[in-house]
């Protein structure tokens, strides 16, 4: 039997130590410690030197080595749904996340399921001016014994550390304490191509480049943005200061920059259009051809005239071969006619129309140049890292007009700031994540530039429920106690933006965009004549689709305190005891174990897993696991379920885990036994495993 314990160890994994014992597993010992000396003297003998300097260049404070723990430190938390909320058509099958919660916590719950699974980050931490609130706040309880043991460390250093940790401080010792853990594993998250940017002030800037060279590394440093968030300053009696920084790292330089946000062109998603190319020209990449005329316009007499065919003959918007106000115009003016001509942008086609010209004209959209021989970039202009709008001026408005003119949270970043940034290294199916979220901006943008485009872009956002002080916001307080009825914290506000926010993008924008393509769609089936008329209905089509079927809801989750008695210590356990009263524990604890353990095996939170039925007993099935949480498995539950196995071609457990303090022993043996030696018709190795 594989027994685990879980619950109260659940921590991300160190992926390097873990590459370590793949490739060099004869530099471990039995009880798994890595063998330097070995290591050493085999980098020796391949004449292969290391470098054991004292003094090199880095960052160091007080606190570092505590910081270091808190990373790898074990969660102290579960993870529990909001059911009444994802339960509703608009979220039961959304892909987005808003996690209620410390963001260290989460981001740990999150190490495995979404390991290297985001394509961007971006935050917009405390900045630690002194007036914004920041203090360190650690609810870990060491002794300063214990922290000596751990850390290594002497015993003033030790004392000095629960000093700062636990006095609300707001040194740069403290920031950097803060932030170094949650940044760290953030990298495990991202993808190999993912980015994070970062929001800072000039308080922490200098810091928190230092700290992201530590964790990112100094060479995937990729830009520094200055964001003009403000256009001047009033009465300012020194230099008025109206610009913040965002930090933007990647996670690997080389891959990101040569094959996202440099090397890719606006319209990367339709790169299977791109079929024809230039034998002389292979630097404005493949192209396909799009006709040059269009009807149903706003019409001009300026922009219909005839155009000379390879044979003499005139060519008119229609194919005609004569003047005529049919509502059809050229989409491009005569003197960019000439020039796509001579540089060899418009190509005269064969037609095989028995009236009218005998040549259609196309022009072509290449992959690397738009129809002006520019390089092709996103948006139609390149990107710089000079950001002067919107100003911060707008990110109050965009959140006033959800909420009736009020402004209940203080200055939220604006939506376009957001939606800029996801520009420079965007296609439309990235996942986003915010671990700072504020007033959930970053989902509001995530929405509206799929509204707007129709991707497939996803958001989770995490945020403390940061509870509003009446004192210095009585509106906000009053708003979240009284009309939504609930506890009064930033996290309430964030997500009835989302909602709020959710419904104007439908109204103001989907709809809207469904309305003109379907108007565009009609009067292309009614054109009988024109050139590549299917394509373009297909592709009107896909997109109107695409908007019918945006993702507007969004799943709630939050976490929850472990039980405090749960104590289970594996090396005093004896069947005969009981160290939790599981008797205790409701429903909704149960579905919480579950979803935390489910999670750590690697399975997303907006995965539900599946309900089976062995004999009266039910079971959880996803990812390949089976979950027995409850008490009553009795030997016809364990026939029903090996029956199973070998009926249901889509029932194929790798593992089967149950939960050890609703079974008994002997239970437990002979469920393992029966589970190891029956030899079921799929040839499945199954592993049975006990966790607590």
């Amino acid at each position: 039997m594989n027994i685990q314990y879980i619950t109260k160890n659940i921590q991300i994994k160190n992926k390097d130590l873990e590459l370590l014992k793949t490739h060099f597993s004869h530099y471990f010992d039995k009880n798994g410690k890595f063998d330097f000396v070995k290591f050493q003297k085999e980098l020796e003998s391949q004449n292969i030197e290391l470098s054991f300097e004292k003094e090199s260049y880095g960052l160091d404070w007080l606190g570092k080595s505590y910081a270091r723990l808190l990373a790898s430190d074990p969660a102290t938390t579960l993870l529990k749904a909001d059911e009444t909320h994802n339960q509703k058509p608009e979220n039961v099958n959304s892909q987005n996340l808003l996690i209620k919660g410390d963001n260290l916590e989460v981001l740990k719950h999150l190490a495995n399921a979404y390991y290297e699974k985001v394509k961007m980050i971006y935050i917009d931490p405390p900045y630690n001016t002194g007036n914004d609130g920041f203090v360190y706040n650690d609810d870990r309880k060491y002794t300063v014994e214990q922290l000596q043991e751990l850390l290594g460390i002497d015993k003033e250093r030790a004392k000095r550390i629960l000093d700062f940790t636990q006095s609300k401080s707001n040194s740069h010792s403290a920031w950097l304490t803060f932030m170094y853990p949650r940044l760290y594993i953030a990298k495990q998250l991202l993808r190999e191509d993912g980015v994070i940017f970062v929001s800072i002030d000039d308080n922490e800037v200098a810091q928190l480049r230092l700290l992201m060279d530590e964790v990112f590394g100094e060479e995937n440093f990729v830009a520094k943005f200055d964001w003009r968030k403000k256009t001047g300053a009033n009465d300012a009696k020194d230099i008025a200061v109206i610009t913040e920084s965002i930090l933007l790292y990647a996670k690997n330089k080389h891959y990101t920059i040569e094959k996202d946000i440099w090397g890719r062109d606006e319209r990367s998603v339709n790169k299977k259009r791109y079929k024809l190319s230039d034998e002389f020209i292979e630097e404005r990449g493949k192209y396909y051809l799009d006709t040059l005329d269009r009807g149903g316009l706003q019409y001009s007499d300026s922009m219909n005239f005839g155009i000379e065919a390879p044979d003499g003959s005139l060519i008119f918007p229609n194919g005609r071969s004569e003047f005529k106000n049919d509502g059809w115009i050229w989409k491009w003016n005569k003197e960019k006619i000439k020039w796509g001509i001579e540089n060899k942008f418009i190509e005269f086609v064969k037609s095989e129309k028995s009236s009218g010209s005998k040549y259609t004209i196309k022009y072509k959209v290449y992959e690397k140049v738009d129809n002006e021989g520019k390089p092709r970039v996103r948006s139609g202009r390149a990107f710089t890292n000079l950001i002067t709008e919107p100003i911060n001026q707008q990110g109050n408005n965009d959140f006033s007009k959800l909420f009736d003119g009020n402004t209940y949270f203080t200055n939220p970043k604006p939506i376009g700031l957001i939606k800029y940034l996801i520009r420079t290294i965007d296609n439309d199916t990235l996942t986003v994540l915010d671990f700072f979220a504020g007033s959930g901006t970053t989902g509001d943008a995530v929405m509206q530039l799929n509204a707007e485009d129709g991707g497939n872009r996803k958001y989770i956002l995490v945020q403390l429920p940061e509870p509003i002080d009446p004192k210095k916001n009585q509106t906000a307080y009053d708003f979240v106690k009284d009309e939504l009825k609930a506890e009064p914290t930033i996290f309430e506000i964030c997500k009835e933006r989302l909602i709020r926010a959710a419904k104007k993008i439908k109204t103001e924008t989907i709809d809207k965009n469904i309305a003109e393509k379907e108007k565009e769609l009609q009067q292309l089936q009614s054109e009988l004549n024109l050139e590549e008329r299917d394509e373009k209905i297909a592709i009107l089509k896909q997109e109107i689709d695409a908007l019918n079927n945006q993702d507007l809801g969004f799943k709630v989750f939050e976490t929850m305190p472990i039980w405090e008695d749960y104590n289970f210590e594996a090396e005093t356990f004896d069947s005969s005891q009981t160290l939790f009263d599981t008797g205790k524990l409701t429903e909704d604890d149960l579905k919480a174990l579950l979803i935390t353990w489910k999670t750590y095996d690697g399975m997303p939170l907006t995965e539900d897993l599946e309900t089976i039925t062995l004999d009266s007993y039910t079971a959880y099935y996803g990812n390949g696991k089976l979950y027995l949480m409850h008490k009553g498995f009795t030997t016809n539950t364990l026939k029903a379920l090996l029956e199973k196995i070998d009926s249901d071609r889509h029932f194929e457990p790798k593992s089967i885990i149950a939960f050890g303090y609703h079974f008994e022993s002997a239970r437990l043996r002979e469920l393992s036994e029966n589970v190891k030696n029956y030899a079921n018709k799929k040839h499945i190795d199954i592993e049975f495993i006990i966790r607590y």
